[in-house]
């Protein structure tokens, strides 16, 4: 059994593989000064919700964008597992060629995502990203990875709204009841669902003008459902892309 760790600034979402088949997977919240010790304790509880050990995984790769955490999830694998943590960073094996002028700054979580994509595709396309930031990140047809575009994600700019505006409160991000708002809450719902429908669609047309009309575009992370259906650009969503990209990575190096 192969186990798979995309650790976010947020989220930490894991899961376990059989072969090429996802079997189980889960999330929980990101704590970035957790310790190797309390990482391992999680993880066996997680497991035994399933009726599986330690005993049954024979490999692991973590992404992480919080660097601390993948150096203690790399000790939790050694302590708890046995064996030594793969983690996505440089000097990892990809299959892709890097147009990035320096390609450590590239998130690993991003870069996973670009080779299950063009895994899946073949073809030019673009990635985009709904988590702690959104990301967008073309894939030429070549299978190169071009670069990217970030932007403030949801949580972040809900959350700025509310603590720079007194008056505003904190809402649920849930489907607007109509356009034009008739009530405070309805009228940031809608602004922050609409809007950030707007930027992804814009932002992937710009994109589709140089990448050709036809590239695919794969939306992913936790809150894709929440603006995904408000969008005429993206084509599919895949809320297992990156756990799929890191089964990928895991087996070009091993």
């Amino acid at each position: 059994m192969l186990l798979v760790l995309d650790v976010g600034n947020t989220q930490t979402h894991f899961g376990t593989f059989d072969g090429t088949e996802l079997t189980q997977h889960w999330r929980f919240a990101t704590v970035r000064d957790s310790t190797a010790d309390e990482l391992g304790a999680k993880l066996a509880a997680l497991l035994d919700l399933r009726g599986l050990s330690f005993a049954d995984v024979q490999g692991s790769i973590v992404s992480s964008t919080v660097p601390q955490l993948g150096a203690e999830w790399r000790a939790a694998g050694e302590r708890y597992l046995g064996h030594q943590t793969l983690v996505v960073g440089p000097g990892i094996k990809t299959g892709m060629p890097i147009r990035y002028e320096n390609p450590r700054e590239i998130g690993a979580d991003r870069l996973v995502n670009a080779v299950a994509a063009y895994e899946r595709v073949g073809d030019a396309c673009v990635v985009v990203d709904f988590g702690t930031a959104i990301t967008f990140d073309p894939v030429s047809a070549d299978g190169e990875y071009l670069g990217g575009i970030i932007a403030p994600g949801i949580e972040i700019s809900m959350e700025a709204l509310t603590e720079r505006a007194a008056a505003l409160p904190k809402i649920d991000l849930v489907e607007p009841r109509t356009l034009i708002g008739k009530t405070t809450v309805d009228a940031i719902r809608s602004g922050i669902v609409y809007g950030f429908a707007g930027m992804v669609d814009g932002i992937v047309r710009r994109l589709r003008a140089e990448l050709g009309a036809d590239s695919t575009t794969i939306a992913t992370g936790g809150l894709a459902g929440a603006v995904v259906p408000f969008t005429k650009e993206i084509d599919e969503t895949d809320d297992l892309l990156t756990l799929t990209g890191l089964r990928l990575l895991h087996e070009r190096n091993t």
